[in-house]
C-alpha cells in the first residue's frame, strides 16, 4: 500500500512578493497512512502527530477476529465440528468468512504477539488480511510484515 503523501525532506519556507505585500508559504513534508477507517499523520521525524496517544494501538477488530479464529480452530481440533462450513452454520456466517478468519491461525507466533501487544504495523488490519493472501511460511510472513513500514 503506497501512502498518498510522500515525505520529501525538511520543511521549506518560500517568500513571494506580490505588489507591496510579502506572502510567506511553508511546505511541511508528511506521510499519511490509512489504518482501518482512520488516517494517521506521521511527521518527518517518524513521530505520530498526536503525541498524547501511546505507541501501542490495539486493533480491536483484528484482535476479535484472531480470538474467534483460534476458538474455531480449537473446535476443529477437538472434533466438536468437522469443517468450517459447520462453524459457519453454527455462527450464522458465510463459509468464506469463517475460512478467511481461520487463516489467521497460520500466523507466525511473533506476529500474533505483536498484534496482541498492539505493536503491529499501522497498516496491518483485518481488512488487509481479508484482501491479501498471506504465505504459510513464517519467514515469508516476516518479509511481508517488514515491508509494511518500509
Amino acid at each position: 500500500m503506497r501512502p498518498k503523501v510522500q515525505s520529501l525532506g525538511a520543511a521549506i519556507a518560500r517568500e513571494r512578493r506580490d505588489g507591496g505585500q510579502v506572502k510567506l508559504s511553508t511546505f511541511i513534508p508528511l506521510k499519511i497512512r490509512k489504518r482501518g477507517g482512520s488516517k494517521v499523520v506521521i511527521r518527518p521525524d517518524g513521530q505520530l502527530d498526536a503525541p498524547e496517544k501511546s505507541a501501542t494501538q490495539i486493533d480491536q477488530p483484528l484482535l476479535a477476529a484472531l480470538t474467534r479464529a483460534f476458538y474455531w480452530q480449537q473446535l476443529l481440533d477437538d472434533g466438536v465440528v468437522g469443517s468450517g462450513s459447520e462453524i459457519a452454520k453454527r455462527e450464522g456466517l458465510h463459509h468464506s468468512t469463517v475460512n478467511e478468519l481461520l487463516r489467521l491461525t497460520l500466523l507466525e507466533p511473533a506476529i500474533i504477539q505483536s498484534i496482541l501487544a498492539g505493536q503491529q504495523p499501522r497498516c496491518m488490519s483485518l481488512l488487509w488480511f481479508q484482501r491479501n493472501p498471506l504465505p504459510v511460511d513464517w519467514m515469508a510472513q516476516r518479509d511481508v510484515v517488514a515491508a509494511f513500514d518500509a
